[in-house]
């Protein structure tokens, strides 16, 4: 399986790591500590020293009770990290919902946008349509500051299967190609923890969609629940998360600790090529 990412292209034969950089005052992990340009750049960096196949850069938190911030102000904060990035031999992601942040950050060169909100903020999709980039799109229940309060589903993973095919539908008949689309099942976004356990348990649903599989679990408050453990002391957790949804479809896993995941993942690849 591969994505193509404009002018880059990811082998997803084995599952590879995307890195976070988040450029924001207050992700619920990392907020605040790569706010200055020198800062993200030193992170982008190390990311793709780490052995990250993607770079994913964002300017707006979207953890559970996080505020919008200005337009102007998201892309001032993610063009000092993109422009560094987009210098690098890695494909360079942009996490946004925004049209402006994501035709800005085209015309700096990132090769795929990565959104939440799955192209469904007005514009977004033109937006992205317009590009070569490759797309993630991302299932979300409710925005951002109110997304956690009682999230309920008949269903929740034939619901968000549902979504993420109407979305890619949506992409395909804006002019993107199945071959530049990738899908998330947004966990922890609108869900509980039961929801996010039938999901990682089901991933092998979402795989049936034939396209790249994205997952996001690092450090997040479904391990808090698990183990009870802080933010910082979640690490074990977030690569035992990496590793199950590897071995269960997932082609893209994305990640604040890339090193200590990307062994686990070398482990994954060996093993399921000593089955083949």
């Amino acid at each position: 399986m591969k994505l193509i990412c404009g002018s880059r292209t990811l082998d997803l034969r084995s599952p590879v790591v995307m890195g976070i950089v988040n450029v924001t005052p207050d992700s619920f992990s990392d907020g605040g500590a790569f706010r200055t340009a020198a800062a993200a750049a030193a992170r982008v960096e190390r990311v793709v020293e780490e052995g990250a196949a993607i770079v994913d850069i964002g300017g707006e938190s979207t953890r559970p009770g996080a505020a919008p911030v200005a337009v102007a102000e998201e892309i001032d904060r993610v063009m000092p990290a993109i422009e560094r990035a987009v210098r690098l031999p890695v494909v360079v992601s942009v996490d946004t919902s925004r049209p402006e942040v994501i035709r800005a950050a085209i015309a700096a060169g990132v090769h795929l946008v990565n959104d939440v909100r799955a192209l469904t903020v007005p514009g977004a999709l033109e937006a992205a349509a317009a590009g070569p980039v490759g797309i993630c799109v991302m299932h979300a229940r409710g925005e951002p500051a109110v997304m956690q309060d009682n999230p309920r589903y008949e269903d929740v993973v034939a619901e968000v299967d549902a979504f993420l095919g109407a979305r890619v539908a949506a992409c395909v008949a804006a002019g993107i190609g199945r071959e530049r689309i990738a899908i998330d099942p947004g966990f922890g976004f609108g869900k509980t923890l039961a929801h996010n356990l039938a999901l990682l348990r089901r991933l092998d649903v979402f795989a049936a969609q034939c396209l790249p599989l994205l997952v996001g679990l690092s450090r997040k408050r479904m391990i808090g629940e698990l183990t009870g453990r802080g933010i910082d002391g979640r690490l074990a957790g977030s690569v035992a998360l990496a590793t199950i949804a590897a071995l269960r479809g997932a082609s893209i896993v994305r990640v604040h600790d890339v090193a200590a995941t990307l062994d686990a993942l070398r482990l994954v690849a060996a093993l399921q090529e000593s089955e083949t």
